[in-house]
């Protein structure tokens, strides 16, 4: 669990709890008492108040104040926001767009400058298109959770990203690529990467990926691709690139 899901996971148990030990938070979430204690420390630092109740019995609790009204949210997380919205919108199948559209802007209105950057340079990653009728999506699996926040440092800082793809025939490869692009055809999500290993860009369904991870200090350059007719960068659509 990285760092900011564990912390959204101790405000939430909290919140939910009332009162709550370092041990049993450190339970809850999976981690050691030293690194709640560090995460209380940098909720504190963040403007929640989270009071300490000494002798038998006591424990943590937050003061449901002190919550935070703005949004607390990361780039790879608003951009969950913004790419599901476009893609369900692309499948013909949004009711309320443009309430969820007022939405989004809200929350982005409500980021810090650099975030507002992140995200846009995130979002330029980004092309939607419509998939073939002649394509099987019988066996579309889960995502893994990882994939977001992983894509978005590696795509940020240009860096490689390795993982294990299993193919349409349930073959496990590792690969090391450089990520060059995120292409929606509703119901799939693809990388768009450049293979070293096969000289060539090559397309990997992300419900096919596991354990994403990029790598520290390998850096790529951007390479031009070329899409089919009827794939566009989601910028070119007004309601979802602000």
């Amino acid at each position: 669990m990285n760092v900011r899901l564990r912390q959204d996971a101790i405000v939430r148990s909290l919140r939910r709890k009332g009162t709550l030990t370092i041990a049993d938070l450190a339970a809850e979430v999976g981690a050691s008492r030293r690194t709640v204690l560090r995460d209380i420390s940098s909720l504190r630092d963040e403007g929640f108040v989270i009071r300490s109740e000494p002798g038998p019995g006591g424990g943590l609790q937050l003061d449901p104040q002190s919550v935070q009204t703005t949004a607390r949210l990361s780039v790879a997380e608003i951009f969950a926001l913004l790419v599901s919205v476009a893609s369900v919108r692309a499948a013909g199948s949004l009711p309320f767009s443009d309430l969820a559209d007022a939405g989004l802007a809200k929350i982005e209105k409500a980021l810090p400058v650099d975030k507002v950057r992140d995200l846009r340079r995130f979002m330029d990653c980004l092309y939607i298109g419509k998939l073939s009728p002649e394509v099987d999506i019988s066996n579309v699996g889960e995502m893994s959770p990882l994939l977001l926040p992983t894509f978005e440092t590696a795509f940020l800082q240009r860096l490689y990203l390795s993982f294990q793809y299993c193919d349409a025939k349930g073959a496990v490869t590792s690969r090391v690529v450089e990520p060059q692009a995120m292409l929606i055809l509703p119901p799939l999500w693809y990388l768009v990467a450049w293979d070293p290993a096969r000289n060539d860009f090559r397309h990997f369904r992300m419900d096919r990926i596991s354990q994403p991870e990029y790598l520290q200090d390998k850096k790529f350059q951007r390479r031009h691709i070329v899409f089919e007719d009827g794939v566009s960068p989601i910028r070119d659509n007004p309601k979802v690139s602000r």
